[in-house]
């Protein structure tokens, strides 16, 4: 990997050479933004103003927790993706169940037979419990009037971190599909967030803090 200040420097040179406004990261960590904006402040480089990251109702942890005290802290917004990339099945057709695609990994884990056995009983389990709440979260979208996908965007949006959300389309059908979800937004009440979460159930929890003194 690059030294971070050899990326802080490359990047406000791009910008200072006019072939950029800003700079952005992508699926990097708190502690690496953290790192990148004092070293642009160390050496006077334009700091980073987007983390772009993915963010969907199976993965919320960095979003919810982590990026909102970034945009406090140094002023770095949130740029999200996913909604889209979880959908399996033919989004024209509202038959077809809504998944998220990282539930189906066949790989082994491990260099051992037995416990990638056991891996993948647990792995089968974690995807029993999401086909559940996916086809939950499919009928709820029904009664709304719209399709999962387009309630999966909406939640996306709900959610104050957001400040953008990335959206591919194969198709203008496509992309007139995902956009009638800013219809939805107005009828996400607090009830029907609630009623999303009871589904979902796995709002991330910040960990509590260890003290050093419980580790003497």
């Amino acid at each position: 990997m690059c030294p971070m200040e050899e990326i802080v420097r490359a990047m406000n040179y791009v910008i200072s050479q006019g072939w950029s406004m800003y700079w952005g990261t992508a699926r990097w960590s708190p502690v690496e933004i953290m790192e990148a904006y004092t070293n642009c402040r160390q050496f006077n480089c334009v700091t980073p103003i987007v983390e772009q990251a993915e963010y969907h109702m199976f993965c919320r942890e960095k979003a919810e927790l982590y990026l909102p005290e970034m945009y406090n802290k140094i002023g770095v917004g949130f740029m999200a993706w996913g909604p889209l990339s979880m959908c399996l099945g033919d989004t024209q057709n509202s038959e077809r169940l809504w998944l998220p695609k990282g539930s189906f990994k066949t790989k082994s884990q491990s260099y051992s037979w037995t416990e990638d056995e056991v891996n993948k009983e647990e792995r089968l389990e974690e995807t029993r419990r999401i086909f559940d709440k996916a086809r939950d979260i499919s009928t709820l979208a029904e009664k709304l009037g719209c399709n999962a996908m387009q309630l999966s965007i909406a939640w996306s949006l709900k959610h104050e971190p957001v400040q953008c959300l990335l959206l591919g389309a194969t198709s203008p059908e496509q992309l007139h599909q995902s956009l009638q979800a800013l219809q939805l937004l107005p009828r996400l009440s607090t009830g029907v967030m609630l009623e999303i979460e009871r589904i979902l159930d796995n709002k991330p929890v910040r960990p509590p803090p260890i003290s050093t003194l419980a580790l003497r």
